[in-house]
């Protein structure tokens, strides 16, 4: 197999799913004996990015501006050098198309990644437009070709983010040691009740307030639940902690709930908890937290929506609840806990069976 060289397009590198993903193919590409090149206008994972062998080209091409048109020339010319350009959102999409645009015969291939389900306009319309569109879910595919009947289903590849099964080892329920650590950290979080986890974003859509009700529901049934909320807690954002301070405080249950920074021991977090929450208000175009999880040997409750709601379909049945009924839910939590379900034996949507699917479809079209 000839070396190939893939162009990868994205706004920056700070942090998100588009983001690792970018990283996790760079790694692979060069691992194969490819040339990974990525276009952003940097961040604080290009240390990280350049460590693994790959190249970084410096372009602002994320910023909604008629002067980022300026980038289509350089672009273009780095193009010339590629087999592949890969681009993981709509700006850069729409640069990279009218770049190749000006390009003739041999010019590379051009390949979209739907990471999201952003809503449908004109502009939104780049991303399906690849010569192969890769969908991170069925639910993404979906929402495409419902959205953009023009789009030929041939070229809507499904290919699931994964996770490195290695960082989410199964661990033993209950984990005492993994819980007296978190109380030690959170003392409200201490105690024998079951611990509900909640990761995610401080923003309204992550489904704070909706687990803040389910903590007082189960309090109030005499069920001694506690609730941690790590990422609520951001820079910026000091009047939604407060707005749901308030709501915890009216509840009568502040005292059994902790909203903090982001854990960088998110697997521990998973270990410490007996019940882990995904409640979106928004479907999911994934839903990574379900598998992170369910790979710990934990269980999951979520709306049934989107992408949490596919995989709990498909890997956890018993945790999928309809959107916004809180009475289901609180249902939901009460059979979980009670007598929590088996995990799964295998967790099929690992990091490398991403790579794999990914690198094989470069090559599939390197030699077309």
């Amino acid at each position: 197999m000839r070396r190939l060289t893939v162009v990868q397009l994205l706004p920056a590198l700070d942090a998100g799913g588009v983001e690792r993903s970018t990283l996790e193919i760079a790694e692979a590409l060069v691992r194969a004996g490819h040339r990974a090149i990525v276009v952003s206008a940097g961040g604080r994972l290009l240390p990280q990015l350049e460590a693994l062998g790959a190249e970084h080209v410096a372009l602002d091409i994320g910023r909604k501006s008629l002067l980022s048109l300026r980038h289509v020339p350089t672009l273009r010319r780095l193009f010339a050098q590629a087999d592949i350009v890969h681009a993981r959102s709509r700006l850069p999409a729409w640069l990279a198309w009218f770049a190749l645009r000006g390009m003739g015969e041999g010019r590379p291939h051009f390949v979209t990644t739907a990471h999201g389900l952003n809503s449908p306009s004109r502009y939104s319309a780049i991303m399906a437009r690849g010569e192969r569109v890769i969908c991170v879910s069925n639910t993404v595919r979906g929402y495409l070709l419902r959205h953009y009947p023009d789009a030929d289903p041939a070229r809507l590849v499904v290919i699931p983010r994964g996770i490195d099964p290695a960082a989410f080892p199964r661990m033993p329920w209950p984990d005492r040691a993994a819980r007296d650590r978190i109380a030690a950290l959170h003392p409200q979080l201490g105690g024998d009740g079951p611990l509900l986890l909640l990761p995610g974003r401080g923003t309204r859509l992550k489904g704070h307030a909706d687990a803040i009700a389910l903590l007082a529901t189960l309090r109030a049934d005499g069920v001694a639940a506690r609730l941690w909320m790590p990422g609520a807690a951001q820079g910026g954002r000091e009047d939604y902690i407060e707005e749901l301070t308030v709501q915890a405080r009216n509840a009568g249950v502040a005292d059994a709930l902790a909203m903090t920074a982001p854990t960088a021991a998110i697997a521990q977090a998973y270990a410490a908890s007996d019940l882990v929450l995904q409640l979106s208000r928004k479907p999911e175009a994934f839903g990574r937290t379900v598998v992170e999880a369910l790979s710990v040997g934990r269980p999951v409750l979520g709306w049934a929506h989107g992408g949490v709601g596919e995989l709990l379909a498909e890997l956890q049945p018993e945790g999928a609840v309809p959107p916004f009924d809180a009475q289901a839910l609180a249902h939901g939590a009460r059979r979980l806990l009670a007598a929590p379900p088996s995990p799964p034996a295998a967790i099929p949507y690992t990091l490398q069976a991403m790579q794999d699917a990914t690198l094989a479809l470069y090559r599939t079209m390197g030699t077309e």
